[in-house]
């Protein structure tokens, strides 16, 4: 039975373990869920016959509580479903350990500027059919232990090409894998290739069929962040199906020795068990794809020096524009530049723009910011004074706390260069310790500041609150350790805000940045991603210091036409072209019509 959202033949089917779609579906947990989103409202804008499959996850990410010493705890999130989510009929079923698991899904329309709509589907195993276990499958995101996440997974990549073909979507010719977790989904198409051939095995040219068909984008610049199970999970979840390639098919055998790592050669999977091989899901996405990107420049040559093996290529990130503008700048937007929803590109003209227009436009933003600051804390932040912006998830390579490092130093800035006020926000995993200490390290430099530089920790970062932040501070900060930020989409945010950057030149802002015209650089441009120096955190900070107290308060309380002209090349130069309008047109030239 054909879907309601099937009316148009769609050829590309996005998968990805997280999409963040409206404030109030917890079905994201951070950067990766919200570019996904973003993807598909691009996908929408340019009417590209997309289909997109997640998981339905009922408890979702968490909501994040913070005591008043900065001790995180996590809530189950609560949701209705069919508040948001419209339950299609058609049912499938994935096999784990030997047991069925039924599948539904439910459907969500994302509607693009010109009326398109790409349909999302979020597969939920949550019916009375299943065992408790499979049932909670579709439960938490990124919860449990590793085979709980690989469950997930084959739901994910398996039961996703099994849904959709229930579905009625037989014309896909594309399958775009964001991130590995959906990398299974390769062994479904290759025992489709197989049965449509008359076999039970798997050989090279369903290999290279199934080749042609995937696309997969890699967003992990470290080798420990990308998905390993071992393979007695394997063996464990697929008991009867661990013979399906023709072990005297070389293609098949090469294939099997990139993506299983093991200590010997052998003959055949259940012998790769017994050595204590692990799989890869990365390298199983990247032996069965067609085209292989990072999502900056600089993160696709670290993606080739941690796989050489693999031509990867580079697809910037990007925002979707209409999504993250603030109502006001969407307004001074709508009367200046008409065309800008349709074509992003015609942001460049946001050079002619009144300039008493585009700060009256972000004082509005900047108020409601600090309204939001003040409902949730009872602080009264000062619209006068410069306000500097930090939200991101909070884990040990992102530094939140880079400029807490010397607070005698901020307070002299504060006194000789001009008054500012810091404002954070971010989730840690609930299992990360080092991210929720930063948090309560955050907490203790509020307290040690006291009124010198007001800060306040926003808690429970979401949609809503990064829009404000993004859009309502008057500097984006963004400290990563070199080279582990492989896009950061958050600046590209208040780029479209008139909200100039001071970062780390790292991920996307060594494309972005152009010094006094876009924002501000955190030290040198580092070259090579491999060896070299290690992070000077003292120098880094040193540098931060000496930009905020040297130029950038200097420019905002003294020289405010400057700093207006930086926010106008902030729109003009980086909101123009950091957007998912953009990366998904490179995504049709290079990827789909590859």
């Amino acid at each position: 039975m054909a879907s309601q959202g099937n009316s148009v033949k769609r050829i590309v089917a996005y998968f990805s373990m997280e999409i963040a779609l409206e404030n109030a579906m917890p079905s994201y947990s951070g950067g990766l869920g919200v570019l996904a989103g973003d993807t598909i409202r691009a996908a929408a804008d340019l009417r590209l016959p997309m289909v997109a499959i997640s998981l339905l996850y009922r408890k979702g990410f968490f909501t994040q509580r913070l005591a008043e010493d900065g001790s995180q705890t996590e809530d189950p999130v609560e949701w209705r479903v069919d508040d948001f989510l419209q339950e299609e009929p058609v049912r499938t079923h994935v096999s784990i350990e030997d047991r069925r698991v039924d599948l539904r899904c439910w459907r969500y329309s994302v509607k693009g500027v010109r009326g398109f709509e790409v349909p999302v589907y979020f597969l939920d195993a949550d019916l009375p059919t299943n065992a408790d276990a499979h049932r909670n499958l579709t439960g938490s995101l990124y919860g449990g232990d590793s085979y709980y996440r690989l469950c997930q997974e084959v739901v994910l990549g398996i039961g996703g090409v099994r849904m959709l073909r229930a579905l009625g979507y037989n014309d896909l010719t594309h399958y775009h894998m964001n991130e590995g977790h959906a990398a299974l989904l390769s062994l479904e198409l290759l025992e489709d290739e197989a049965k449509r051939a008359g076999r039970t095995a798997v050989r090279g040219e369903d290999i290279e069929k199934v080749r042609s068909k995937c696309v997969f984008t890699t967003h992990t610049p470290v080798p420990a962040g990308h998905d390993r199970f071992p393979m007695e999970f394997l063996t464990r979840v697929f008991p009867k199906q661990t013979g399906f390639l023709d072990m005297k098919d070389a293609a098949s055998v090469d294939l099997m020795k990139r993506v299983l790592q093991a200590q010997q050669d052998f003959p055949g999977l259940e012998e790769a068990a017994r050595q204590g091989a692990t799989l890869n899901m990365t390298q199983l996405a990247l032996g069965l794809s067609t085209y292989v990107n990072g999502v900056a420049k600089v993160h696709g040559e670290t993606s080739r020096q941690m796989f050489p093996e693999v031509p990867i290529e580079a697809i910037t990130n990007g925002v979707h524009a209409g999504t993250w503008t603030s109502p006001a700048f969407q307004q001074l937007f709508d009367r200046y530049i008409p065309s800008w929803r349709e074509d992003n590109y015609s942001l460049r003209g946001a050079l002619g723009l009144p300039a008493e227009e585009v700060w009256a436009a972000h004082l509005i933003a900047k108020h409601e910011l600090l309204e939001t600051v003040r409902e949730k804390t009872g602080l009264n932040f000062d619209p006068e004074v410069f306000t500097i912006g930090f939200a991101r998830r909070a884990t040990g390579y992102k530094r939140a706390d880079l400029i807490l490092s010397d607070l005698d130093r901020l307070r002299q800035i504060a006194k000789n260069a001009g008054r500012f006020q810091i404002i954070y926000a971010g989730k840690a995993h609930p299992n990360d310790g080092g991210g929720k200490d930063i948090i309560r390290r955050i907490y203790h430099a509020k307290k040690a500041l006291k009124k010198s530089v007001p800060v306040v920790f926003l808690d429970n970062y979401n949609l809503d609150l990064g829009g404000k932040i993004t859009s309502g501070v008057d500097l984006w900060l963004n400290t990563p350790q070199f080279p582990l930020e492989a896009s950061g989409t958050s600046g590209m945010k208040s780029a479209l805000n008139g909200v100039p950057s001071l970062s780390i030149l790292d991920g996307w802002w060594v494309e972005g940045h152009i010094e006094g015209v876009t924002g501000w650089s955190i030290g040198e441009a580092r070259r090579s991603v491999a060896g070299g120096a290690p992070t000077d955190n003292k120098s880094e900070a040193e540098s931060l210091y000496y930009k905020l107290e040297s130029v950038i308060l200097p420019m905002y309380y003294n020289e405010r036409n400057k700093f207006l002209e930086v926010m106008q090349h902030a729109i003009a130069i980086n909101g123009s072209f950091f957007n998912t309008q953009r990366m998904v047109q490179q995504y049709i030239t290079d990827a789909y019509l590859r």
